[in-house]
């Protein structure tokens, strides 16, 4: 590509904030790192990190069991998270349960919600394109109450069906649940509209935002789903910690999921007094210098400013897919309009998992394999893919670099 965007003078300095990440600065089998893998896992900033160090070296205690100042110290930095969390996405605090990360949020929602409520002949209603975590939690939850799967399909350039859709929203249905945006195809789905189509028809809709709240400003109350689940090690925090936001009706309504400490008044062996929510879905002792890092990681992510960070992503995306269109025998996967910077591909004649292996030679980081969206792939007809994802601390220079590397190894490999 013969010459990048200019950053504007109102843009962030984007060379400044990516030396905020460290392990960007390292090599790989003596090439400067490409990390291309971002929907997987993002990399952290340095105050992410400082901030776990920093509780363990100077705050480490349990939260809510103490009245020594430590105790009081983990408490305000595990708490501050909910704050900050609920925030960020426009939510009150007692509505945000902190969780280990979607997986488990949906799970909750599964076990405490759904299998309660659901019965023989009841729908729960999802998309092509979800993650194995938004499929195998309700397909488990179906085999015990009864109910059944339904699925909305997708068009070619890997948006819903909207007449399916339509057509799928029906009384059965008591649950939907869909992604925000697909971690294969980058597809951002219409939510609002879709949250608010399902209302009106007495729908309860969970999302899956893990691939949205990190390159997006996410306002929950704008959406008007039920419930809205997402990852903090995607969000430039630690891994294991995560939230489900949910309306309040729906939390009060919900027994606990998990039993033990913290999530109790009283206990005695005649019978328990749970705790109010979102306590109530705490159970024992939680990642609290993983939330003080998610706190500090919201802060980080603020501070750069959400619109600024879509922005930049458009931009990259973009210019990488502009460049993998010009590479022969290069199929990829989602051209959906409204489409997050993730891009998954093949080269005819190349397995993904050679492709990848190649390119780490090379320096460069990408995902291969089936992304936990088996039946998306199924669809579309490959076993595997590989994916290159992107966030607001890549180049567009990196992106040049990969092109030159891909290039190198479809060289070998044909």
């Amino acid at each position: 590509m013969s010459g990048h965007p200019r950053v504007s003078p109102h843009e962030p300095d984007w060379a400044a904030l990516r030396a905020r990440f460290p392990l960007l600065a390292r090599q790989v089998h003596g090439k400067p790192l490409v990390y291309f893998d971002s929907a997987n896992t993002s990399q952290k900033p340095d105050a992410v990190i400082a901030a776990v160090d920093d509780f363990y070296r100077r705050h480490n205690a349990n939260v809510s069991r103490a009245v020594h100042q430590l105790g009081n110290e983990a408490t305000e930095a595990y708490e501050g998270a909910r704050t900050k969390l609920a925030r960020f996405i426009n939510a009150r605090r007692d509505e945000i349960v902190l969780t280990s990360g979607t997986t488990f949020a949906i799970n909750l929602v599964a076990y405490s919600w759904a299998q309660p409520r659901l019965k023989p002949g009841d729908v729960i209603l999802l998309t092509r394109m979800e993650h194995h975590a938004n499929i195998v939690p309700w397909q488990l939850v179906a085999a015990r109450c009864g109910a059944r799967i339904e699925v909305v399909e997708l068009l070619p350039d890997g948006t819903l069906d909207p007449e399916m859709l339509h057509e799928k929203l029906t009384g059965a249905v008591k649950l939907f649940a869909l992604t925000h945006t697909s971690n294969v195809l980058g597809t951002v789905n219409p939510v609002r509209d879709i949250c608010r189509e399902a209302r009106r028809r007495g729908i309860v809709t969970l999302v899956d935002g893990s691939q949205a709240v990190p390159h997006r400003a996410v306002d929950v109350a704008a959406i008007g789903c039920d419930f809205y689940a997402f990852t903090g090690h995607k969000l430039c925090g630690p891994t294991g910690t995560g939230a489900l936001w949910a309306r309040r009706e729906h939390l009060e309504a919900m027994p606990p999921f998990l039993g033990g400490g913290e999530m109790i008044k009283e206990v005695r062996f005649e019978g328990t007094v749970y705790n109010d929510p979102p306590h109530r879905f705490e159970a024992g002792t939680p990642n609290i210098a993983g939330f003080a890092g998610l706190g500090a990681a919201v802060d980080f992510l603020e501070g750069v400013g959400m619109q600024a960070i879509h922005a930049r992503e458009a931009q990259l995306l973009a210019h990488l897919t502009g460049e993998l269109d010009h590479i022969d025998g290069l199929r990829l996967f989602g051209r959906a309009p409204d489409k997050a910077a993730v891009v998954s591909f093949a080269i005819d004649g190349v397995h993904s998992h050679d492709l990848a292996t190649l390119l780490d030679l090379e320096g460069v980081a990408v995902r291969s394999g089936q992304h936990c969206a088996h039946p998306l792939l199924q669809w579309l007809g490959v076993g595997t893919t590989c994916r290159a994802s992107l966030a607001f601390y890549n180049t567009h220079e990196e992106i040049d670099a990969f092109i030159a590397a891909l290039r190198k190894v479809r060289a070998l490999l044909a």
